[in-house]
């Protein structure tokens, strides 16, 4: 339940027939597959274009990282017959992932690395090369994201993404406390718990400002598990809306991983700062979210634990 900078995101509103626009800029040269109550446009061969190769003329930090990729996508959308977006890109170049989540910072520390500040870390160097996906990849990829689902069990702290319905990654996350305690942002005592529900990815924060929720101020450095000061890292913050409410609880990274597995939070989603830019890349704006408040875990049909009940829900029973 941090501030975020505003930041104007176009949203598509989907219908109970979602159409995907991974078409031609002229409607003739566009057909249709069918996949249950999904529509995906599809262009003909005629529409079809050549992979385009984009070479990186020189590095590319992560506080410069954003501004070029919108560069690209602005460049080369007017080129291929589908609306070319930064997770279109990225997706279709998997290792920007991996160099992404490998500015981590504890993962640097593992190699004897420290880093004051990740934004001056380089993510794009100079002499690679970034692949524009042509028109069936980019459906593919689309249809990929309207498959897409997140799943958060909190008493379990656990965030999993699935792809229809197949288990694709685990992260361990921190929850919301299980508390009230007066938020200067809100003006209230608020109940700390994160809230449970279904529903979707509404906004990405891609240049987060950081404030503390308790007294209002604003800050630029974090105390590590290690007792090192460093710059705040510059990773996406994902907003959530529940339920049809957007109350401020945010999927975000946490600079304290040993918060992980517990419910220490202002009621968001905390993630390591590796798996954040992970989940980042497997959430564009529409992705399905589901959070659940599940004591049992199940293998195969069968009880395989039974989980504490943090948010002591069973003594409501």
């Amino acid at each position: 339940m941090f501030k975020v900078n505003n930041i104007k995101i176009v949203l598509i509103v989907f219908t109970s027939v979602v159409f995907i626009s991974c078409q031609s800029k002229k409607q003739a040269d566009v057909g249709a597959l069918q996949i249950d109550s999904t529509v995906v446009l599809l262009p003909t061969k005629e529409a079809i274009k050549k992979i385009e190769s984009v070479k990186i003329s020189k590095d590319v930090k992560v506080v410069n990282y954003f501004q070029f990729m919108d560069s690209v996508v602005s460049r080369y959308d007017t080129l291929v017959p589908y609306a070319l977006s930064e997770h279109l890109l990225v997706r279709n170049n998997p290792w920007i992932i991996d160099t992404l989540a490998n500015t981590d910072y504890y993962r640097m520390m593992e190699r004897d690395s420290f880093v004051y500040d990740q934004k001056q870390m380089i993510v794009l160097p100079k002499g690679s090369e970034l692949i524009v996906p042509d028109s069936i990849k980019a459906c593919r990829l689309l249809e990929d994201f309207l498959a897409t689902e997140i799943d958060v069990n909190i008493p379990e702290y656990k965030l999993r993404i699935y792809q229809d319905s197949v288990l694709l990654e685990t992260f361990p996350v921190r929850v919301g406390q299980y508390r009230e305690r007066y938020l200067k942002f809100g003006d209230r005592v608020t109940d700390l718990r994160t809230k449970t529900g279904k529903g979707t990815i509404v906004r990405h924060a891609k240049h987060p400002d950081f404030y503390n929720p308790v007294n209002g101020k604003r800050f630029y450095v974090t105390r590590r598990d290690d007792g090192k000061t460093t710059m705040m890292p510059q990773i996406p913050w994902i907003e959530t809306e529940i339920n049809n409410i957007r109350n401020g609880q945010m999927i975000h990274p946490t600079t304290n991983p040993r918060t992980l597995g517990k419910a220490y939070s202002n009621g968001c989603i905390g993630l390591g700062e590796g798996d954040a830019w992970r989940v980042y890349y497997y959430a564009p704006l529409g992705t399905k979210l589901k959070i659940r408040y599940d004591l049992e875990t199940y293998d195969e049909g069968m009880v395989i634990s039974v989980l504490r009940d943090v948010y002591h829900l069973s003594n409501d029973n």
